[in-house]
């Protein structure tokens, strides 16, 4: 026989065979999956009401390339992928343009947030567009009007005029998701129009670091996003919208089971401010911070490494005027824990300036609350002194290896110090501050907590090191601070 039926034959027997066994146990079986696909959600209901709501959207970029954006490609296609080509061809699908007509063409997904016609996409997909046309699910096209666009966020507020009333999704609370909760998306992915996605919540409050939007904290999905999604919504199984689909995490370009949204709360948010301002304003704090070592950790003996260790702050910032020093840990902001560095900026950066909030800090091992004024980050500036990482530096004592020298106050100006502030490391002639990084030229400013601005001054901080203790020095390098814990090693 051919091996093909030898396959059929051998299935049918099988199967017959499992049914003979089991006939009894048929009801039971039925029941069980009855039971199981009562207890899944039903998404057609959702769908059915928002997706008239959701867009597809055209950028057009005349006579020059396309910029190139980050978060997901708003491209419809791959250029030069002959399986596009032939979808486009013998399928007519509008969303789907030729290689040629790609070089010039940005895809992504929106939707329409009020009835007289404003629509959340974004930014990166219609950034420096020529022109913008929208698609609804009607098959109407219209032209678009890009009323303000906010980078930082990425996000873009569009305008349409239909002659009418236009169908909107109804906004949720995306600080009420919870990790393991179902969400749906609908987008267009690769071009193929109101196309439909579900999973489940991952995480909240994911921050991609200083490189990707630090002032966003993202819903985190395992809702398949691909190209052609960006700007879509993400919902909730009320239908609420919670998110707008971003970002994906690949190795490939396509999805692999990791994709951010940008809260809804976020975006509504900037909407408000495009709308009566045309650019968004965000709060700034004033410092820079990094996380709570392990050797911060047993300098300052904490019992675990939570929170932000301030490492420098702005003049002049609402932190300074609030007493906040280096050495502080941020332990939390206007009654939000901030367990990591990360979750400080996109709390910082959502305060209306000029607001007064609670930050719990401690200090000198003792806990307190001090009342600051949050200013305004400038709107060319990222808003990385919200409580942004810095590089930085070194520091120790005699019995670690590194000798320190005066410094002058014209040298001090020139490295952004204030008079009095700070010694010189010289040389590093010890195995503990070599492991941990320490160079000459390195400038020592505290040591555990403790200001040091001479060589005495120094002296005195590092007299009592002994052996298994470890020393705390906050060390300024290339116009940045950063902390460094050294341990002495037994025996030393």
């Amino acid at each position: 026989m051919k091996p093909s039926i030898l396959r059929s034959s051998r299935l049918s027997l099988l199967v017959c065979c499992a049914l003979a066994g089991t006939v009894l146990a048929v009801p039971v079986v039925q029941a069980q999956q009855a039971s199981t696909a009562a207890s899944l959600p039903d998404f057609t209901g959702i769908v059915q009401r928002n997706a008239p709501a959701v867009v597809q959207v055209e950028a057009k970029y005349s006579g020059r390339s396309k910029p190139s954006v980050g978060g997901l490609s708003g491209q419809g296609g791959v250029p030069n992928d002959p399986q596009a080509e032939l979808f486009r061809r013998f399928f007519g699908m509008p969303m789907m343009p030729s290689p040629a007509e790609q070089a010039h063409t940005s895809l992504g997904s929106g939707f329409i947030i009020s009835a007289d016609g404003y629509i959340l996409t974004n930014n990166h997909v219609v950034d420096h567009a020529d022109k913008v046309i929208v698609r609804l699910q009607d098959r109407r096209i219209l032209d678009a009007k890009v009323v303000g666009t906010d980078p930082t966020y990425d996000i873009a507020l569009l305008k349409v005029s239909a002659g009418g009333s236009l169908p909107a999704v109804s906004i949720g609370d995306s600080r009420s998701l919870k990790p393991g909760q179902w969400v749906l998306a609908i987008g267009s992915p690769f071009g193929f129009d109101y196309t439909v996605t579900q999973g489940i919540v991952s995480a909240v409050g994911r921050n991609l670091g200083p490189g990707d939007q630090q002032d966003t904290s993202f819903i985190q999905t395992d809702v398949p996003i691909n190209r052609g999604n960006s700007g879509g919504p993400l919902f909730n199984l009320q239908g609420q919208v919670v998110g707008i689909n971003s970002q994906i995490y690949s190795s490939t370009g396509g999805y692999q089971g990791v994709s951010f949204s940008i809260p809804i709360d976020v975006a509504m948010n900037a909407v408000e401010q495009l709308k009566t301002k045309g650019y968004v304003t965000r709060g700034q704090l004033g410092v820079y911070v990094q996380l709570v070592t392990d050797d911060m950790e047993k300098a300052y003996h904490l019992s675990n490494a939570s929170g932000a260790a301030v490492t420098e702050v702005s003049p002049g910032s609402g932190a300074e005027k609030a007493g906040i020093q280096a050495g502080d840990i941020i332990l939390g902001y206007d009654g939000h824990a901030i367990n990591t560095p990360a979750d400080l900026p996109p709390l910082v950066a959502m305060t209306k300036p000029g607001t007064r909030v609670p930050l719990e800090i401690l200090r000198n091992g003792k806990k307190q609350t001090v009342q600051v004024t949050v200013g305004t980050m400038p709107r060319d500036q990222n808003a990385v002194d919200n409580g942004g990482t810095a590089p930085g530096a070194s520091g120790g004592s005699a019995a670690l290896g590194i000798t320190v020298q005066p410094l002058d106050n014209a040298s001090r100006s020139q490295m952004g110090l204030k008079p009095g502030q700070g010694v010189l490391i010289g040389d590093v002639t010890g195995d503990v501050a070599a492991q941990a990084g320490l160079q000459p030229g390195d400038v020592i400013l505290m040591v555990n907590q403790q200001p040091v601005g001479s060589v005495e001054a120094f002296r005195a901080a590092t007299k009592g090191v002994k052996a298994g203790s470890t020393v705390l020095l906050l060390v300024r390098r290339d116009g940045q601070n950063r902390f460094f814990g050294l341990t002495v090693p037994d025996g030393k």
